[in-house]
């Protein structure tokens, strides 16, 4: 991977995280391109970021064994006519557009260049993201690790079958929108009780944090682990019957499974 030439199209905020990922392990500053709509932005982001970066996607794909589309669902189409001459086997396309089928890329693309369609979440900016990733029909097995190696420099990777793209962006993509509010409420009750805002803050904060790596570090299911916390007539009990009362589990439920319907429609819209 460090090896590889990357075009990055469409510079923004998942761009950016992942070029900066790239750049920490070790790819060098020459064998990366990148684009945005607007030459200003362009000679601000090169200026800041030491990389070309320019307006001309056509361009920047050219010769880049890499090409990450990191552009709005509703502007793919656009960009890959734009560049569809540029590409060619072994080149990779890599698309973390929302909704976007790797068909779709590959019927626009109408060669049999190898695609990988990936969702990574905004947690990648501090290294901690999760990103799910799925073959096109042309990609290899090779593709498909050069696209996980990727997304490993920001978090962690897992490979589904495309079929749940949709509910990776529905889960760990729309998710941390879901946290925070949880992280907020926690941190309100903090301060109902009496604490500190800023204590009840890092409190919640931590203890999300604490109970997530223990859910990871030790594959438990959830509710084993819920229950090791949640001792005979203690504290803990009353709190989840407030919770199961105030139907927080059907809850989230309910908004992830809306958010996966949602990510089905972004790629018609304009």
């Amino acid at each position: 991977m460090m090896e590889q030439r990357v075009a990055i199209l469409g510079l923004g905020k998942i761009g950016t995280i992942l070029l900066q990922g790239l750049l920490k392990v070790g790819l060098p500053l020459g064998n990366v391109r990148a684009t945005v709509r607007h030459a200003e932005r362009a000679q601000r982001l090169a200026s800041q970021l030491s990389i070309p970066v320019g307006t001309d996607s056509r361009a920047a794909a050219h010769g880049a064994d890499v090409v990450l589309i990191a552009v709005k669902p509703q502007n793919v189409r656009e960009l890959l006519e734009e560049i569809r001459a540029e590409l060619a086997p072994p080149q990779l396309v890599i698309s973390v557009a929302a909704s976007v089928p790797t068909s779709y890329i590959e019927d626009v693309l109408a060669a049999p260049v190898a695609v990988v369609r990936a969702m990574p979440n905004t947690p990648c900016q501090v290294g901690a993201g999760m990103t799910g990733i799925c073959r096109g029909t042309h990609a290899s097995d090779a593709h498909l690790d050069t696209a996980r190696r990727l997304f490993d420099t920001v978090g962690r990777t897992v490979v589904v079958d495309e079929k749940h793209m949709d509910a990776v962006t529905g889960l760990s993509a729309s998710g941390p929108a879901f946290i925070y509010i949880i992280l907020e409420s926690l941190a309100e009750a903090g301060v109902k009780v009496g604490l500190p805002r800023d204590v009840a803050t890092l409190l919640s904060a931590q203890t999300l944090l604490g109970a997530a790596k223990v859910a990871l570090d030790t594959g438990d299911h959830p509710a084993l682990l819920k229950d090791t916390v949640t001792t005979p007539a203690g504290c803990t009990i009353d709190g989840i019957l407030e919770l199961e009362e105030g139907k927080l589990r059907v809850t989230l439920i309910k908004a992830v499974v809306k958010s996966t319907q949602r990510a089905k429609e972004l790629l018609f819209e304009k």
